[in-house]
Parts: C-alpha cells; structure tokens; sequence
C-alpha cells in the first residue's frame, strides 16, 4: 500500500521472458548483435540458466531450461513462432544500420502506419521489431527513401 498522498502506479514495467534453446547463442545474439548489456545472472550450476538483459530503458529475460525439465515439458512446435515484441524508439533506421554492421540481418526499414519498422528474428524465432516515428509517406522502403534523398 502506498502511503503518500499521490498515488503511484502500481504495474511499473513489462519484461518479456524468452524460453531460449541455447543461452550462449542468444546472449551472442542480444548482447554482441544487438547491444544489450547482462543486468542480471542466475548460474545455480556455474553456467547462465537465467537472466536480465537492458539496454536504452527496456528489458527482457532469457532462460533456458535445464534438460531434465524440458523431457518431461517438451515444447509444442518451435519456439518463438508467432511471437514477436516490438520496441518504440527514436530512431529505427539508426538500429537497422547498427545492427547490419554488426553482421546482422534485420528486415530493410519501410513505412507502415506512420512508422519507420524494421525486425530481426532472434535464434529461437522470436520475432524483434523497431519502430520509430516518421512522417514518411505509407509503405516507403528504406531504398526508395534513399533514392528520393539522393544517396545511393
């Protein structure tokens, strides 16, 4: 309960928790790939079973099950298929360019309802969105954007 006269929300923060197949994989993922930093660790037998990745104000979790629960709780399909998060920032062309530098593939940038949007899809097929404000006209791709622009 909180006792200050101005009430304080009390929900504070959403976090996607990602089943990984591979924790080393994806922290190269996350971490190299797509800068993320390691906020948190849970190693109970000297390895990251589970964690708390940041970067720019959002977060997600990673865990990856330990064999013994996986046998007896196999997953339905591959993960990740159908799911996808989608992060609102400043500038999604600036992380379509970071992330392709790093050796990356995300999506090429195109307008749809009033956003610049690129996705990458993680080693699991999660899939990851970046979307960023613009008053681009609907369905511009990032190579036509250029060509108005000038730059090739």
């Amino acid at each position: 309960m909180n006792d200050s006269t101005t009430p304080r929300p009390n929900l504070q923060q959403a976090v996607p928790f990602l089943r990984v197949s591979n924790m080393q994989a994806s922290l190269k993922f996350y971490m190299g790939g797509l800068g993320f930093e390691l906020k948190n660790t849970w190693a109970p037998r000297g390895t990251i079973e589970w964690c708390w990745l940041a970067r720019d104000g959002v977060a997600i979790m990673l865990q990856e099950p330990r064999p013994e629960w996986v046998a007896t709780h196999p997953p339905e399909g591959q993960m990740g298929i159908g799911m996808s998060i989608e992060f609102q920032c400043l500038d999604a062309i600036a992380l379509y360019q970071e992330f392709t530098a790093k050796g990356l593939s995300p999506s090429e940038p195109f307008v749809g309802n009033g956003l610049w949007v690129t996705s990458i899809t993680d080693p699991d097929g999660f899939r990851l969105g970046f979307e960023s404000p613009t008053d681009v006209r609907e369905e511009t791709t990032y190579t036509a954007w250029l060509l108005l622009q000038g730059n090739t």
